[in-house]
């Protein structure tokens, strides 16, 4: 609670929070675009995924230095479930990218010619089941698929690895686009309740909606307590119990936890005559 009241006091906050809705929004613009289809045989799934993983990785890399670069619920819920950031800032950074959602969706609506929206039945990439696809196994899909999301962010941004030398917005955006692939025939892989937020609002598409806010945040959840308490590099029992267990948590107190190598001992070799 001490955090949350400092983090509202804060105009770095503030900012951070008017970064998660401004990006959210431009990520469900260019995103929600590449859905839209221009004729009877419409996008392929190939440049949805692409579409929907350039953006993410475009608008972290653009914004990750101001608040993280959320741009989804479940992943904000995941840092807060770990204690990571404030109840203050989860509640606001997602009240800000459903905010940003609803804008995008509803600039990319403003924009599209209506002959084309009705035309061909454009749904601005609202996220609904597939053909055949129950809700159950709906639920069950965005839960695998966003467990391997947010695994894949925790273990990017995991402060204690010293063998990642890549681009944390660009891992982001290539896991975003294999998952698309994945499982987009089934759920559209949406992975992100203010992603699905949005566009049924503008669109006042509904189908099975609970789907895409349930399964996400329970397989983000599941995904950052695994990661952070068995597989982080500095996990521990003594980690895990202060977790549990301690007022005042901070993971970055336990030491890297790293295999010594082997030994190896090498030894002269004697001739004598």
């Amino acid at each position: 609670m001490a955090t949350s009241l400092d983090d509202v006091k804060s105009p770095l906050f503030w900012r951070a929070v008017l970064a998660e809705a401004l990006a959210t929004g431009v990520f469900i613009y260019l995103s929600s675009s590449s859905t839209t289809k221009w004729d009877e045989q419409g996008p392929s799934l190939l440049g949805v995924a692409l579409g929907f993983g350039l953006a993410i990785a475009t608008m972290v890399w653009c914004i990750g230095h101001v608040s993280g670069g959320h741009l989804n619920p479940t992943v904000t819920i995941a840092f807060l479930i770990t204690r990571k950031i404030s109840i203050a800032r989860a509640v606001l950074f997602i009240i800000a990218q459903c905010g940003g959602a609803v804008g995008g969706a509803a600039v990319l609506y403003g924009l599209t010619p209506p002959e084309i929206f009705v035309g061909f039945n454009n749904t601005l990439g609202a996220s609904v089941p597939g053909p055949g696809v129950g809700p159950h196994q709906a639920f069950g899909v965005e839960f695998c698929l966003t467990f391997v999301l947010v695994l894949t962010v925790f273990a990017s941004v995991d402060s204690k690895r010293t063998d990642l030398n890549g681009s944390t917005p660009l891992t982001i955006g290539l896991v975003v686009t294999l998952l698309i692939l994945a499982g987009g025939p089934f759920t559209g892989a949406s992975m992100n309740p203010a992603r699905s937020f949005g566009p049924a609002v503008v669109a006042n598409i509904w189908t099975e909606h609970w789907v895409y806010w349930c399964g996400p945040i329970l397989g983000g959840i599941a995904a950052s307590l695994i990661y952070e308490n068995i597989f982080a590099a500095n996990a521990s029992t003594a980690k895990a119990r202060a977790y549990i267990l301690a007022s005042q948590y901070d993971p970055g107190d336990y030491d890297t936890q790293v295999e010594k190598p082997a030994a190896i001992i090498e030894e002269d070799t004697m001739f004598t005559e």
